[in-house]
Protein backbone atom coordinates (compact mmCIF):
# COMPACT_ATOMS: atom_id res chain seq x y z
CA UNK A 1 0.00 0.00 0.00
CA UNK A 2 1.07 3.49 -0.83
CA UNK A 3 1.78 6.09 1.60
CA UNK A 4 -1.72 7.60 2.37
CA UNK A 5 -2.87 11.12 3.95
CA UNK A 6 -6.25 11.55 5.40
CA UNK A 7 -7.80 14.72 4.95
CA UNK A 8 -10.69 14.98 7.38
CA UNK A 9 -13.84 17.11 6.04
CA UNK A 10 -15.34 19.80 8.04
CA UNK A 11 -17.87 20.63 5.02
CA UNK A 12 -15.60 23.09 2.49
CA UNK A 13 -16.51 23.22 -0.75
CA UNK A 14 -13.20 22.88 -2.11
CA UNK A 15 -12.25 20.30 0.00
CA UNK A 16 -11.72 17.86 -3.38
CA UNK A 17 -9.57 19.96 -4.40
CA UNK A 18 -6.69 18.77 -1.53
CA UNK A 19 -7.09 15.64 -2.58
CA UNK A 20 -6.70 16.47 -6.23
CA UNK A 21 -3.37 18.42 -5.78
CA UNK A 22 -1.91 16.07 -3.04
CA UNK A 23 -2.80 13.17 -5.24
CA UNK A 24 -1.06 15.08 -8.39
CA UNK A 25 1.76 14.96 -6.58
CA UNK A 26 1.88 11.21 -6.37
CA UNK A 27 0.65 10.63 -2.66
CA UNK A 28 -2.71 8.80 -2.60
CA UNK A 29 -5.37 10.38 -0.10
CA UNK A 30 -8.82 10.08 0.96
CA UNK A 31 -11.62 12.13 2.36
CA UNK A 32 -14.04 11.29 5.29
CA UNK A 33 -15.63 13.57 7.38
CA UNK A 34 -14.20 14.86 10.64
CA UNK A 35 -16.90 12.78 12.93
CA UNK A 36 -16.06 9.38 10.96
CA UNK A 37 -12.20 9.55 11.39
CA UNK A 38 -11.90 6.63 14.09
CA UNK A 39 -12.36 3.97 11.13
CA UNK A 40 -10.55 5.68 8.72
CA UNK A 41 -7.40 6.03 10.82
CA UNK A 42 -7.35 1.79 11.17
CA UNK A 43 -8.31 1.43 7.80
CA UNK A 44 -5.85 3.98 5.83
CA UNK A 45 -2.84 3.89 9.01
CA UNK A 46 -2.04 7.34 7.60
CA UNK A 47 1.26 9.24 7.22
CA UNK A 48 -0.11 12.43 7.99
CA UNK A 49 -3.70 14.57 8.08
CA UNK A 50 -4.88 17.47 6.69
CA UNK A 51 -8.24 19.46 8.41
CA UNK A 52 -10.08 20.99 5.50
CA UNK A 53 -11.87 23.95 5.81
CA UNK A 54 -16.04 24.63 6.11
CA UNK A 55 -18.46 26.97 6.59
CA UNK A 56 -19.01 26.57 10.41
CA UNK A 57 -16.89 28.93 13.25
CA UNK A 58 -15.36 26.75 15.89
CA UNK A 59 -16.71 30.31 18.24
CA UNK A 60 -20.19 28.55 18.36
CA UNK A 61 -21.32 25.95 20.75
CA UNK A 62 -22.01 23.92 18.17
CA UNK A 63 -19.29 24.20 15.61
CA UNK A 64 -17.78 21.01 14.76
CA UNK A 65 -13.80 20.00 16.57
CA UNK A 66 -11.26 17.77 14.85
CA UNK A 67 -11.18 14.43 16.80
CA UNK A 68 -8.85 14.48 20.10
CA UNK A 69 -6.66 11.67 19.37
CA UNK A 70 -5.11 12.85 15.84
CA UNK A 71 -3.16 15.47 17.74
CA UNK A 72 -1.64 12.46 19.74
CA UNK A 73 -0.58 10.04 17.14
CA UNK A 74 2.54 11.37 16.43
CA UNK A 75 2.48 12.40 12.82
CA UNK A 76 2.28 15.34 11.00
CA UNK A 77 -1.43 17.90 10.88
CA UNK A 78 -1.77 20.56 8.18
CA UNK A 79 -4.55 22.81 9.25
CA UNK A 80 -6.51 24.85 6.28
CA UNK A 81 -8.99 27.30 7.32
CA UNK A 82 -11.24 26.53 9.19
CA UNK A 83 -8.91 23.65 9.99
CA UNK A 84 -6.57 26.06 11.22
CA UNK A 85 -9.04 27.73 13.67
CA UNK A 86 -10.29 24.35 15.30
CA UNK A 87 -6.66 23.30 15.72
CA UNK A 88 -5.73 26.15 17.63
CA UNK A 89 -9.15 26.09 19.90
CA UNK A 90 -8.18 22.41 20.66
CA UNK A 91 -4.84 22.70 21.68
CA UNK A 92 -5.17 25.68 24.16
CA UNK A 93 -5.30 29.03 21.49
CA UNK A 94 -8.42 31.42 20.92
CA UNK A 95 -10.45 32.09 17.63
CA UNK A 96 -12.50 34.95 17.60
CA UNK A 97 -15.35 36.68 15.33
CA UNK A 98 -12.95 39.02 13.28
CA UNK A 99 -14.49 42.58 12.80
CA UNK A 100 -12.32 42.80 9.13
CA UNK A 101 -13.46 39.53 7.69
CA UNK A 102 -11.21 38.58 4.79
CA UNK A 103 -12.57 37.37 1.42
CA UNK A 104 -10.79 36.61 -2.41
CA UNK A 105 -7.21 37.25 -2.94
CA UNK A 106 -4.80 38.58 0.14
CA UNK A 107 -1.18 38.68 0.34
CA UNK A 108 0.87 36.47 2.82
CA UNK A 109 3.92 37.99 4.09
CA UNK A 110 6.58 35.49 4.78
CA UNK A 111 7.53 36.60 8.29
CA UNK A 112 9.84 33.21 9.36
CA UNK A 113 11.15 29.95 8.03
CA UNK A 114 9.08 26.96 8.06
CA UNK A 115 9.19 23.97 6.44
CA UNK A 116 5.76 24.65 4.26
CA UNK A 117 8.04 27.36 2.63
CA UNK A 118 11.12 25.23 1.85
CA UNK A 119 12.28 26.16 -1.70
CA UNK A 120 9.35 28.04 -1.85
CA UNK A 121 8.71 31.38 -0.44
CA UNK A 122 11.63 33.20 1.61
CA UNK A 123 11.38 35.45 4.64
CA UNK A 124 10.01 38.77 3.24
CA UNK A 125 8.19 37.69 0.50
CA UNK A 126 4.77 38.64 -0.51
CA UNK A 127 2.60 35.87 -1.94
CA UNK A 128 -1.06 35.93 -3.43
CA UNK A 129 -3.03 33.62 -1.13
CA UNK A 130 -6.96 32.99 -1.07
CA UNK A 131 -8.71 33.69 1.80
CA UNK A 132 -12.26 32.94 3.16
CA UNK A 133 -12.66 33.55 6.64
CA UNK A 134 -14.86 35.88 9.24
CA UNK A 135 -13.10 34.51 12.57
CA UNK A 136 -9.61 34.78 12.90
CA UNK A 137 -6.83 33.38 15.24
CA UNK A 138 -5.94 36.23 18.09
CA UNK A 139 -3.75 33.86 20.49
CA UNK A 140 -1.53 31.12 19.52
CA UNK A 141 -1.16 27.25 21.72
CA UNK A 142 1.62 26.42 23.06
CA UNK A 143 4.95 25.50 20.88
CA UNK A 144 3.16 27.75 18.04
CA UNK A 145 5.11 30.46 16.30
CA UNK A 146 3.80 32.32 13.56
CA UNK A 147 5.40 32.34 10.17
CA UNK A 148 3.07 34.40 7.64
CA UNK A 149 0.79 37.09 8.44
CA UNK A 150 -1.91 39.16 6.00
CA UNK A 151 -3.47 42.34 6.46
CA UNK A 152 -6.16 40.86 8.58
CA UNK A 153 -4.99 37.89 9.89
CA UNK A 154 -1.77 38.03 12.51
CA UNK A 155 -1.58 34.09 12.02
CA UNK A 156 -2.57 33.52 8.43
CA UNK A 157 0.38 30.86 9.01
CA UNK A 158 1.81 29.07 11.84
CA UNK A 159 4.14 25.95 12.95
CA UNK A 160 4.85 23.54 15.13
CA UNK A 161 8.00 22.21 14.54
CA UNK A 162 8.46 20.03 17.29
CA UNK A 163 5.30 17.78 16.71
CA UNK A 164 5.00 18.98 12.77
CA UNK A 165 1.65 20.50 13.44
CA UNK A 166 1.30 23.11 10.76
CA UNK A 167 -1.95 25.96 9.97
CA UNK A 168 -2.73 28.50 7.40
CA UNK A 169 -5.86 30.46 7.12
CA UNK A 170 -5.94 30.49 3.40
CA UNK A 171 -6.84 27.68 1.24
CA UNK A 172 -3.56 26.49 -0.60
CA UNK A 173 -5.61 24.00 -3.15
CA UNK A 174 -7.46 26.61 -4.97
CA UNK A 175 -5.36 28.23 -8.23
CA UNK A 176 -5.98 31.77 -6.81
CA UNK A 177 -3.05 30.79 -4.61
CA UNK A 178 -0.48 30.07 -7.60
CA UNK A 179 2.04 28.52 -5.09
CA UNK A 180 -0.50 26.09 -3.13
CA UNK A 181 -0.42 22.88 -4.92
CA UNK A 182 4.23 23.28 -3.72
CA UNK A 183 3.55 23.90 -0.41
CA UNK A 184 1.17 21.33 0.25
CA UNK A 185 3.85 19.21 -2.04
CA UNK A 186 6.01 20.22 1.02
CA UNK A 187 3.89 19.17 4.15
CA UNK A 188 3.56 15.73 2.30
CA UNK A 189 7.30 15.14 1.21
CA UNK A 190 9.73 17.22 2.89
CA UNK A 191 7.35 16.97 6.68
CA UNK A 192 5.55 13.67 6.34
CA UNK A 193 8.34 12.18 4.14
CA UNK A 194 5.59 10.43 1.71
CA UNK A 195 7.59 8.62 -1.19
CA UNK A 196 4.85 9.92 -3.88
CA UNK A 197 5.71 6.97 -5.62
CA UNK A 198 1.55 6.50 -6.35
CA UNK A 199 0.59 5.94 -9.90
CA UNK A 200 -1.86 4.69 -12.29
CA UNK A 201 -0.29 1.16 -12.97
CA UNK A 202 0.35 0.56 -9.32
CA UNK A 203 -3.46 1.75 -9.18
CA UNK A 204 -4.45 -0.61 -12.05
CA UNK A 205 -2.76 -3.71 -10.78
CA UNK A 206 -3.76 -3.01 -6.85
CA UNK A 207 -7.42 -2.43 -8.41
CA UNK A 208 -7.22 -6.09 -10.35
CA UNK A 209 -6.39 -7.82 -7.74
CA UNK A 210 -9.47 -6.47 -5.20
CA UNK A 211 -11.63 -7.15 -7.95
CA UNK A 212 -10.50 -10.95 -8.26
CA UNK A 213 -10.98 -11.29 -4.36
CA UNK A 214 -14.45 -9.48 -4.06
CA UNK A 215 -15.79 -11.35 -7.14
CA UNK A 216 -14.19 -15.12 -7.15
CA UNK A 217 -16.33 -17.76 -8.95
CA UNK A 218 -19.29 -14.72 -9.58
CA UNK A 219 -20.61 -13.44 -12.48
CA UNK A 220 -20.42 -9.34 -13.02
CA UNK A 221 -22.75 -7.93 -15.13
CA UNK A 222 -22.12 -4.23 -15.94
CA UNK A 223 -24.24 -0.93 -17.24
CA UNK A 224 -22.06 0.04 -20.21
CA UNK A 225 -23.24 3.48 -21.50
CA UNK A 226 -20.03 4.37 -23.62
CA UNK A 227 -18.72 7.16 -21.98
CA UNK A 228 -15.20 7.25 -20.20
CA UNK A 229 -16.55 6.13 -16.42
CA UNK A 230 -18.42 3.01 -17.91
CA UNK A 231 -15.95 2.19 -20.63
CA UNK A 232 -12.92 2.05 -17.90
CA UNK A 233 -14.22 0.42 -15.71
CA UNK A 234 -15.58 -2.81 -18.16
CA UNK A 235 -11.95 -2.94 -19.42
CA UNK A 236 -10.43 -3.13 -15.81
CA UNK A 237 -13.01 -5.79 -14.87
CA UNK A 238 -12.52 -8.02 -17.96
CA UNK A 239 -8.52 -7.41 -17.57
CA UNK A 240 -8.65 -8.78 -14.18
CA UNK A 241 -11.99 -11.34 -14.27
CA UNK A 242 -12.14 -11.79 -18.35
CA UNK A 243 -15.47 -14.14 -19.42
CA UNK A 244 -17.02 -13.80 -15.46
CA UNK A 245 -18.37 -10.42 -16.61
CA UNK A 246 -21.15 -9.63 -19.13
CA UNK A 247 -21.73 -5.96 -20.42
CA UNK A 248 -25.19 -4.11 -21.00
CA UNK A 249 -25.33 -1.42 -23.27
CA UNK A 250 -28.77 -0.13 -23.43
CA UNK A 251 -30.10 2.11 -25.75
CA UNK A 252 -32.01 4.42 -23.50
CA UNK A 253 -33.04 6.91 -26.46
CA UNK A 254 -30.81 9.21 -24.70
CA UNK A 255 -28.18 9.47 -26.46
CA UNK A 256 -26.09 11.64 -28.48
CA UNK A 257 -26.43 10.77 -31.95
CA UNK A 258 -23.91 7.61 -33.39
CA UNK A 259 -23.49 7.22 -29.92
CA UNK A 260 -24.79 3.17 -29.96
CA UNK A 261 -23.50 2.39 -32.87
CA UNK A 262 -19.68 3.97 -31.75
CA UNK A 263 -20.12 1.82 -28.51
CA UNK A 264 -21.09 -1.69 -29.95
CA UNK A 265 -18.01 -1.06 -32.93
CA UNK A 266 -15.74 -0.07 -29.78
CA UNK A 267 -16.04 -2.96 -27.76
CA UNK A 268 -16.99 -5.87 -29.94
CA UNK A 269 -14.21 -5.38 -32.22
CA UNK A 270 -11.22 -4.09 -30.26
CA UNK A 271 -11.96 -5.77 -26.69
CA UNK A 272 -13.37 -9.11 -27.43
CA UNK A 273 -16.11 -8.47 -24.02
CA UNK A 274 -19.35 -9.80 -24.23
CA UNK A 275 -21.66 -7.41 -25.03
CA UNK A 276 -25.54 -7.53 -25.08
CA UNK A 277 -27.00 -4.51 -26.37
CA UNK A 278 -30.34 -3.83 -25.41
CA UNK A 279 -33.00 -1.48 -27.36
CA UNK A 280 -34.98 0.18 -24.38
CA UNK A 281 -35.60 3.28 -26.46
CA UNK A 282 -39.76 2.90 -26.05
CA UNK A 283 -39.27 1.55 -22.38
CA UNK A 284 -37.36 4.48 -21.30
CA UNK A 285 -39.11 6.92 -23.12
CA UNK A 286 -42.69 5.95 -22.75
CA UNK A 287 -41.70 6.13 -19.20
CA UNK A 288 -40.58 10.25 -19.26
CA UNK A 289 -43.55 10.68 -21.16
CA UNK A 290 -45.76 13.87 -19.60
CA UNK A 291 -42.41 14.03 -17.09
CA UNK A 292 -41.07 17.50 -16.92
CA UNK A 293 -39.57 17.63 -13.25
CA UNK A 294 -35.57 16.97 -13.86
CA UNK A 295 -35.35 14.98 -10.39
CA UNK A 296 -38.40 12.92 -11.29
CA UNK A 297 -36.50 11.92 -14.37
CA UNK A 298 -33.62 11.34 -13.09
CA UNK A 299 -35.52 8.52 -10.92
CA UNK A 300 -37.41 6.97 -13.40
CA UNK A 301 -34.41 7.06 -15.27
CA UNK A 302 -32.15 5.39 -12.45
CA UNK A 303 -35.53 2.45 -11.67
CA UNK A 304 -35.81 1.95 -15.58
CA UNK A 305 -32.20 0.81 -15.78
CA UNK A 306 -32.19 -1.43 -12.66
CA UNK A 307 -35.13 -2.70 -14.42
CA UNK A 308 -33.57 -3.68 -17.24
CA UNK A 309 -30.17 -4.76 -15.40
CA UNK A 310 -32.26 -7.18 -13.56
CA UNK A 311 -33.92 -8.09 -16.68
CA UNK A 312 -30.64 -9.16 -18.56
CA UNK A 313 -29.14 -11.08 -14.91
CA UNK A 314 -32.32 -13.24 -15.68
CA UNK A 315 -31.53 -14.12 -19.02
CA UNK A 316 -28.12 -14.98 -17.77
CA UNK A 317 -29.14 -17.24 -15.12
CA UNK A 318 -28.41 -14.98 -12.37
CA UNK A 319 -25.74 -12.37 -11.86
CA UNK A 320 -23.61 -12.02 -8.55
CA UNK A 321 -22.73 -8.21 -8.82
CA UNK A 322 -23.54 -5.17 -10.80
CA UNK A 323 -20.79 -3.14 -11.75
CA UNK A 324 -20.82 0.79 -12.02
CA UNK A 325 -18.54 3.59 -12.79
CA UNK A 326 -19.12 5.54 -9.46
CA UNK A 327 -16.81 8.49 -9.03
CA UNK A 328 -15.08 9.49 -6.02
CA UNK A 329 -16.69 12.81 -6.06
CA UNK A 330 -20.07 10.88 -5.73
CA UNK A 331 -18.62 8.96 -2.93
CA UNK A 332 -17.50 11.96 -0.87
CA UNK A 333 -20.99 14.07 -1.46
CA UNK A 334 -22.84 11.15 -0.64
CA UNK A 335 -20.62 11.00 2.92
CA UNK A 336 -20.67 14.54 4.08
CA UNK A 337 -21.33 15.15 7.29
CA UNK A 338 -23.71 18.28 5.97
CA UNK A 339 -26.00 16.00 4.23
CA UNK A 340 -23.76 16.13 1.01
CA UNK A 341 -25.45 17.62 -2.25
CA UNK A 342 -25.22 14.32 -3.87
CA UNK A 343 -29.10 13.74 -2.79
CA UNK A 344 -29.85 16.01 -6.23
CA UNK A 345 -26.67 16.14 -7.86
CA UNK A 346 -26.03 12.67 -8.55
CA UNK A 347 -29.21 10.94 -7.81
CA UNK A 348 -28.53 8.88 -10.87
CA UNK A 349 -25.92 7.13 -9.01
CA UNK A 350 -26.52 3.72 -6.52
CA UNK A 351 -23.49 5.63 -4.45
CA UNK A 352 -25.77 4.24 -1.53
CA UNK A 353 -26.00 1.38 -2.41
CA UNK A 354 -28.66 -1.51 -4.61
CA UNK A 355 -32.41 -1.40 -3.98
CA UNK A 356 -33.39 -4.63 -1.73
CA UNK A 357 -34.92 -6.70 -4.52
CA UNK A 358 -31.66 -7.01 -6.17
CA UNK A 359 -29.43 -9.73 -5.00
CA UNK A 360 -26.40 -8.42 -6.52
CA UNK A 361 -23.32 -6.71 -4.54
CA UNK A 362 -22.08 -3.37 -6.46
CA UNK A 363 -18.62 -3.76 -8.10
CA UNK A 364 -17.32 0.11 -8.11
CA UNK A 365 -13.53 -0.19 -9.05
CA UNK A 366 -13.27 3.58 -9.93
CA UNK A 367 -14.76 4.90 -6.51
CA UNK A 368 -11.19 6.46 -5.62
CA UNK A 369 -10.62 8.33 -8.59
CA UNK A 370 -11.37 11.59 -10.10
CA UNK A 371 -12.70 12.20 -13.33
CA UNK A 372 -9.05 12.79 -14.74
CA UNK A 373 -7.49 10.32 -12.78
CA UNK A 374 -10.02 7.94 -14.74
CA UNK A 375 -8.95 9.42 -18.26
CA UNK A 376 -5.10 8.31 -16.89
CA UNK A 377 -6.68 5.07 -15.75
CA UNK A 378 -7.95 4.42 -19.55
CA UNK A 379 -4.66 5.20 -21.51
CA UNK A 380 -3.15 2.98 -18.94
CA UNK A 381 -5.54 0.02 -19.90
CA UNK A 382 -4.79 1.37 -24.02
CA UNK A 383 -8.45 2.53 -24.52
CA UNK A 384 -8.69 4.49 -27.60
CA UNK A 385 -8.02 8.36 -27.21
CA UNK A 386 -11.73 9.34 -28.74
CA UNK A 387 -12.89 7.33 -25.93
CA UNK A 388 -10.56 8.74 -23.20
CA UNK A 389 -11.00 12.52 -23.71
CA UNK A 390 -14.61 12.61 -24.81
CA UNK A 391 -16.46 15.42 -22.91
CA UNK A 392 -18.81 14.14 -20.02
CA UNK A 393 -21.69 12.83 -20.48
CA UNK A 394 -24.37 12.43 -17.78
CA UNK A 395 -26.40 9.30 -16.89
CA UNK A 396 -29.52 10.81 -17.66
CA UNK A 397 -28.43 11.61 -21.00
CA UNK A 398 -29.83 14.06 -23.32
CA UNK A 399 -33.00 14.15 -20.51
CA UNK A 400 -31.43 16.88 -18.26
CA UNK A 401 -30.42 19.07 -21.35
CA UNK A 402 -34.16 18.96 -22.50
CA UNK A 403 -35.75 20.68 -19.64
CA UNK A 404 -39.57 20.05 -20.06
CA UNK A 405 -41.25 17.33 -21.53
CA UNK A 406 -39.27 14.43 -23.22
CA UNK A 407 -40.91 13.40 -26.04
CA UNK A 408 -39.22 11.79 -29.43
CA UNK A 409 -39.59 14.67 -31.68
CA UNK A 410 -37.60 17.02 -29.38
CA UNK A 411 -35.07 14.40 -28.41
CA UNK A 412 -34.74 13.95 -32.41
CA UNK A 413 -34.11 17.46 -32.55
CA UNK A 414 -31.57 18.55 -29.72
CA UNK A 415 -29.84 15.02 -30.68
CA UNK A 416 -28.95 16.68 -34.23
CA UNK A 417 -28.63 20.32 -33.28
CA UNK A 418 -25.97 18.92 -30.43
CA UNK A 419 -23.99 17.11 -33.50
CA UNK A 420 -23.58 19.96 -35.21
CA UNK A 421 -22.84 21.76 -32.33
CA UNK A 422 -19.75 19.36 -31.59
CA UNK A 423 -18.85 18.97 -35.28
CA UNK A 424 -18.02 22.68 -35.62
CA UNK A 425 -16.06 22.73 -32.43
CA UNK A 426 -13.86 19.88 -33.59
CA UNK A 427 -13.34 20.97 -37.34
CA UNK A 428 -12.37 24.45 -35.31
CA UNK A 429 -9.63 22.29 -33.56
CA UNK A 430 -11.23 23.15 -29.96
CA UNK A 431 -12.51 20.08 -28.20
CA UNK A 432 -9.69 19.23 -26.45
CA UNK A 433 -9.41 23.22 -24.52
CA UNK A 434 -13.34 22.24 -23.74
CA UNK A 435 -14.02 20.66 -20.52
CA UNK A 436 -17.68 19.78 -21.98
CA UNK A 437 -19.76 21.35 -25.09
CA UNK A 438 -23.36 20.50 -25.30
CA UNK A 439 -26.61 21.79 -26.66
CA UNK A 440 -29.98 22.39 -24.81
CA UNK A 441 -33.07 22.38 -26.34
CA UNK A 442 -35.21 24.87 -24.19
CA UNK A 443 -39.06 24.00 -23.68
CA UNK A 444 -39.39 27.50 -25.35
CA UNK A 445 -41.01 28.55 -28.73
CA UNK A 446 -40.92 31.84 -30.79
CA UNK A 447 -42.02 33.27 -33.55
CA UNK A 448 -39.49 33.93 -36.32
CA UNK A 449 -39.29 34.83 -39.95
CA UNK A 450 -37.05 32.03 -41.80
CA UNK A 451 -36.78 33.19 -45.76
CA UNK A 452 -40.57 34.48 -46.84
CA UNK A 453 -42.44 32.57 -44.43
CA UNK A 454 -43.34 32.77 -40.40
CA UNK A 455 -41.59 29.95 -38.18
CA UNK A 456 -43.12 29.27 -34.81
CA UNK A 457 -40.01 27.04 -33.13
CA UNK A 458 -37.86 25.88 -30.84
CA UNK A 459 -34.81 27.90 -29.14
CA UNK A 460 -31.75 25.90 -28.82
CA UNK A 461 -28.75 26.85 -26.09
CA UNK A 462 -25.36 26.44 -26.21
CA UNK A 463 -22.84 25.84 -23.49
CA UNK A 464 -19.49 25.15 -23.83
CA UNK A 465 -17.28 25.07 -20.24
CA UNK A 466 -13.71 25.02 -19.66
CA UNK A 467 -12.43 23.04 -15.99
CA UNK A 468 -9.34 21.62 -14.70
CA UNK A 469 -11.26 19.97 -12.37
CA UNK A 470 -14.84 19.30 -13.00
CA UNK A 471 -15.67 21.25 -10.36
CA UNK A 472 -15.64 24.71 -10.66
CA UNK A 473 -16.41 25.65 -14.53
CA UNK A 474 -15.92 28.82 -16.58
CA UNK A 475 -17.54 29.45 -20.11
CA UNK A 476 -15.76 28.85 -22.97
CA UNK A 477 -14.85 32.30 -24.94
CA UNK A 478 -15.90 31.63 -28.45
CA UNK A 479 -15.47 34.29 -31.41
CA UNK A 480 -18.44 35.61 -32.71
CA UNK A 481 -17.20 34.25 -36.00
CA UNK A 482 -17.25 30.64 -34.45
CA UNK A 483 -21.38 31.32 -33.34
CA UNK A 484 -22.03 32.60 -35.51
CA UNK A 485 -21.22 29.80 -37.64
CA UNK A 486 -22.56 27.18 -35.46
CA UNK A 487 -26.22 28.98 -35.27
CA UNK A 488 -26.40 29.11 -38.94
CA UNK A 489 -25.85 25.72 -39.32
CA UNK A 490 -28.22 24.64 -36.78
CA UNK A 491 -31.15 26.77 -38.27
CA UNK A 492 -30.08 25.94 -41.42
CA UNK A 493 -30.09 22.18 -40.58
CA UNK A 494 -31.72 20.97 -37.98
CA UNK A 495 -35.74 21.49 -38.50
CA UNK A 496 -37.76 22.78 -35.18
CA UNK A 497 -35.32 25.52 -33.97
CA UNK A 498 -35.28 29.05 -34.98
CA UNK A 499 -33.21 30.76 -32.61
CA UNK A 500 -29.92 29.71 -30.85
CA UNK A 501 -28.22 31.49 -27.65
CA UNK A 502 -24.98 31.06 -26.13
CA UNK A 503 -25.16 30.47 -21.95
CA UNK A 504 -21.71 32.46 -20.68
CA UNK A 505 -22.86 31.96 -17.59
CA UNK A 506 -19.95 30.81 -15.16
CA UNK A 507 -20.80 28.10 -12.09
CA UNK A 508 -18.98 28.57 -8.26
CA UNK A 509 -17.92 25.16 -7.00
CA UNK A 510 -20.62 22.57 -8.00
CA UNK A 511 -22.07 20.38 -11.02
CA UNK A 512 -21.04 21.70 -14.18
CA UNK A 513 -24.21 19.95 -16.06
CA UNK A 514 -26.97 22.10 -17.09
CA UNK A 515 -29.44 22.02 -14.38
Amino acid sequence: MADTVLILDFGSQVTQLIARRIRENGVYCEIHPFNKSEQALKSLNPKAIILSGGPASVTTSDGPKAPDNIFNLGIPVLGICYGQQTMCVELGGTVEPSEEKEFGRAELTITDDCALFDGLWEVGDSQQVWMSHGDTVFALPDGFRPVGVSENAPFAAIADDARKFYAVQFHPEVVHTPGGAALLKNFTHRVAGCSGDWTMAAFRDREIAKIRNQVGDGHVICGLSGGVDSSVAAVLIHEAIGDQLHCVFVDNGLLREGEAEQVVTVFRDNYNIPLVHHDAVDLFVGNLSGVSDPEQKRKIIGATFIDVFEEEAEKLGGADFLAQGTLYPDVIESVSFIGGPSVTIKSHHNVGGLPERMNMSLVEPLRELFKDEVRDLGRELGLPEELVGRHPFPGPGLAIRMPGEITPDRLTILRRADAVYIDEIRKAGLYDEIWQAFAVLLPVRTVGVMGDARSYDYVCALRAVTSTDGMTADSYPFEHAFLSRVATRIINEVRGINRVTYDVTSKPPGTIEWE
